[in-house]
């Protein structure tokens, strides 16, 4: 999942496929126009206006925000014209307002924007369009290539006018940063992946390598292979001068947790390994969740017979089960586990922080095998024996540590609607259903709720499960196969109030660990002091690596020299 500081990002959703509500439209219309200079040939992809009081940032950079962004709107456009108009109005799906009638009249600041799709022919036969990432991370209102318009200053009034605004701005191509003696970037065409997209489609990694690295070619390192979203800057944050932002912001802390791992890094006394970031984005996200799926391809093959085979063969790693770790949080930790349990012979263990579901029976709060929705709560589970079920209580899709609820699964939905139709958002809920469901019969993700009505699909619910992406039933039902290899590899953090309720998930798997038998999980899980949200660890960096280390040295091979690597 993406983190909450980074992704706040997105309220009640009436709306059809194609993002346009039932209302006719009304009053206020926003007609968008692309010059040919801009963009010579015709645009199939997403046409949006964004809506801001706040003149601080560009609005195509305050859209987006799960609360407390600014208003957005968006529509569909297929082979769209120069010249010709792109038009939002009052039947357009919008976030937070479902519909521009709902905009009170004054003045705004104004942007137009257009996200371009790539047309795939797929190997599995279905053609689709969405948008090709440009090496940013599938952030599409910074992604190469996409238009914008200046902003404007403008009085809109609900009731009436019609506003024309041009996207004539190119977003600039990403310049990836030059390597350090300490970084190093990978990219490399997967020949496995471009097959199946009938694209060029590339995956790439950061490696940070330890010191004295260069002094040492003879020496051998074991491996971190860190998941996370798509970053090209060093795992973890490693970074070589002082924090610099303002004090007490979260980049502030992301800075310095940085600059103590580059002290700890470059310490006499501190394992030398290399840590490994691996770069797959997807055409549905930043990234492909590590594993082979019916609607992205196969990743996971292509990782582990493309990417880790090239990283192992261009930097001296030891190439062994024992001497390969994984590690992540979020979306990373999900990965982490994922990748332990599939290839359980080819890693050496798991630190798994904070993941993303990894029990289908909380799906967030939902049990998706057994509700009927997944926006509101089943009334047994909310009322008293005896009562009616007159009144809905809506599940929470985040929180703060103190319990307070931000925005609703419903919300969410709404979100993810607004920014792209048939599972094109770029957000949650569209990646988990585009890596574990089915293919629809339009190509497309076919989704695991209605974005209307909330309402589940049991046989997509069931799809997930049987096709191995419920990690905890997946571990129950093979772990006569996985045990043997897993013995004391899987090790668990999450807060107790974390801010997308993943801990309850991971309470359902250790019920389930604990219960492993013929061998014993002999793993752990921890869950820190209270009050502790997502994104959480245990321990710094340094003390994490540490461990790791203990792990790596206690499960070498009898005889196995790791003083070499042990300073």
């Amino acid at each position: 999942m993406k983190s909450w500081i980074v992704c706040l990002f997105y309220v009640v959703v009436i709306s059809t496929a194609s993002c346009a509500l039932a209302a006719p439209p009304a009053g206020l219309r926003f007609e968008i126009r692309f010059p040919a200079a801009a963009h010579a040939g015709p645009i199939t992809g997403r046409a949006f206006v964004i809506i801001s009081r706040d003149n601080s940032d560009e609005p195509r950079f305050q859209a987006g925000a799960r609360y407390m962004g600014s208003p957005f709107f968006g529509v569909d456009v297929e082979q769209l014209q120069p010249e010709s108009a792109a038009t939002i109005d009052g039947g357009t799906l919008g976030y937070p307002l479902r519909s521009l009638g709902e905009l009170p009249a004054g003045d705004y600041y104004v942007q137009a924007f257009v996200n371009i799709y790539t047309q795939f022919h797929r190997a599995d036969g279905h053609t689709i369009w969405a948008h090709m990432d440009q090496w940013e991370g599938q952030s599409m209102f910074s992604s190469p290539g996409n238009l914008f318009s200046e902003v404007q200053k403008i009085h809109l009034d609900p009731q009436g006018s019609v506003v024309k605004l041009e996207a004539s701005k190119v977003i600039p191509p990403i310049v990836v940063p030059a390597d350090t003696e300490w970084v190093k970037h990978i990219k490399l065409r997967s020949e496995l992946l471009t097959k199946f997209w009938g694209q060029p489609i590339y995956l790439g990694a950061v490696v940070l390598l330890p010191r004295d690295y260069d002094k040492h070619p003879d020496v051998r390192y074991p491996v971190d292979y860190e998941q996370d979203h798509f970053r090209l800057s060093a795992p973890y944050h490693f970074r070589l001068e002082p924090p610099t932002a303002q004090a007490g912001t979260i980049l502030a802390m992301r800075e310095g947790e940085g600059y103590q791992l580059f002290k700890d890094w470059t310490s006499d006394n501190f394992p030398r390994m290399l840590m490994v970031n691996f770069l797959h984005p997807t055409p549905y996200f930043d990234d492909s969740y590590a594993v082979n799926s019916a609607n992205n391809g196969p990743y996971g093959d292509a990782i582990m017979t493309e990417l880790i085979p090239y990283i192992e063969t261009h930097f001296r790693i030891i190439r062994q089960p024992y001497a390969r770790v994984l590690s992540g949080g979020s979306t990373g930790g999900w990965e982490s586990l994922a990748l332990q349990l599939q290839h359980s012979a080819f890693f050496g263990g798991a630190w798994v922080y904070y993941p993303d579901p990894i029990d289908f029976r909380r799906w967030v709060m939902a049990n998706v095998y057994e509700d009927k929705n997944i926006f509101y709560a089943p009334a047994a589970t909310v009322a008293t024996p005896g009562t009616t079920d007159w009144q809905r209580v809506f599940r929470p899709w985040i929180r703060l540590p103190d319990g307070q609820a931000l925005v609703n699964f419903q919300q969410e939905s709404q979100l993810e609607d607004a920014l792209g139709s048939h599972g094109r958002s770029g957000e949650q809920n569209d990646i988990w259903e585009a890596v574990y469901g089915p293919v629809g019969a339009d190509g497309y993700p076919k989704p695991l709720f209605d974005k209307r009505t909330g309402d589940i699909d049991k046989e997509v619910a069931s799809y997930m499960r049987d096709h191995g992406y419920d990690l905890r039933y997946y571990m129950e039902k093979n772990w006569k196969e996985l045990g043997p290899n897993l013995v004391g590899k899987l090790h668990f953090y999450t807060g107790d109030m974390d801010h997308y309720y993943l801990n309850l998930a991971v309470y359902l798997t250790e019920d389930s660990l604990k219960t492993s038998k013929d061998p014993y999980y002999a793993g752990s899980f921890e869950y820190g002091r209270p009050m502790k949200g997502h994104g959480k660890r245990p321990t710094s960096t340094g003390d994490m690596i540490r461990q790791m280390a203990n792990e790596i040295t206690k499960n070498a091979p009898a005889g196995e020299n790791t003083s070499s690597w042990r300073y």
